[in-house]
């Protein structure tokens, strides 16, 4: 793997030294073209900027980020050869304010943290469509164990499942400290959004009634892919230009437990849907093969990510 990276990661850094020693048209317009994922994905320090998180979670880029420590009273970060512990620094203070508090208060023994953003964001070679300004965090469903893990083991190590299937948890390993971990985070005012596998939104539904107060539930948000952890998502600070939050999430019901969590237990999220057929003259005609999707490139990031992108 390392082989082919290199030949990428010799092409960046030309580009980008290209770009900032010269400003010439050619140079400009391979840095233009090369995909955005090939930039950013290779850059291993942040840019020396203020901190500010810019566009929008699945186009946009970071700049000052700041990175998680990778090992604290209350946490440990995992794939640590990723190198994407980075964030705005909201994120981090937000982090480690979950992991004490949660420690402390709901019987959760540390948090294993997950991908955050790369140095300076933007998209990813491999994975995540979002998580590109510093503003999203994977948080992973297993408790961090009573020792430090080895490099090799935060390499290594799986999260465990939460569900069965689809549509049940498992229950030898959901437990109400899970549920108020995921309680927790939702009560914090900056965090906009936190993405569960519908059974885990079902569970903490079931968990919640009769407590007074619900109204955490409506930030969490039924989707697909989140069996083993969860994504916390910050909306944007106030008053920072050139940074868009996602519309605030106003279930019909107040808590998301109803007709929304009913969707996801319905065949229709789930179905691929096929294009009818096409017939002329009454002779089906074979589709077309499905084009593949257009990379982003750095023209289809916000005009500030190119500063980012060359920053000392």
């Amino acid at each position: 793997m390392l082989s082919l990276r290199l030949p990428i990661l010799t092409l960046t850094v030309a580009l980008l030294s290209g770009f900032t020693a010269s400003s010439g048209n050619n140079s400009s317009s391979r840095l233009e073209t090369t995909p955005a994922k090939k930039l950013f994905g290779f850059i291993k320090t942040p840019a020396n900027m203020q901190p500010r998180a810019i566009g929008y979670y699945t186009k946009g880029c970071l700049a000052g980020g700041v990175q998680m420590p990778v090992t604290g009273s209350a946490w440990q970060v995992m794939r640590l050869e990723r190198n994407r512990n980075w964030g705005h620094p909201q994120l981090i203070e937000l982090l480690k304010r979950l992991a004490i508090e949660a420690k402390a208060q709901d019987g959760w023994n540390g948090l294993l943290v997950g991908d955050m953003s790369q140095p300076r964001g933007g998209p990813m070679l491999t994975g995540h469509a979002s998580h590109q300004m510093g503003l999203d965090a994977d948080i992973w469903l297993t408790p961090m164990p009573n020792r430090i893990l080895s490099r090799k083991e935060r390499a290594t190590i799986s999260a465990k499942l939460m569900v069965l299937d689809r549509k049940r948890i498992n229950p030898k390993r959901w437990t109400n400290a899970h549920a108020r971990l995921i309680r927790r985070a939702a009560s914090y005012d900056l965090v906009q959004r936190i993405f569960v596998h519908p059974p885990i939104k079902k569970a903490l539904c079931d968990w919640s009634r009769g407590q007074a107060d619900r109204s955490w539930l409506r930030k969490v948000r039924a989707y697909y892919g989140h069996n083993y952890h969860f994504h916390i998502r910050l909306r944007c600070l106030p008053g920072v230009p050139g940074c868009r939050s996602q519309a605030e999430p106003r279930p019909k019901d107040g808590t998301g437990c109803g007709t929304e969590l009913a969707y996801w237990y319905s065949d229709k999220p789930w179905r691929r849907a096929k294009p009818p057929p096409r017939f002329i003259d009454g002779i089906p005609i074979p589709r077309k093969k499905p084009r593949r999707r257009r990379q982003k490139t750095l023209k289809d990031l916000p005009r500030m990510c190119r500063a980012v992108l060359t920053a000392k």
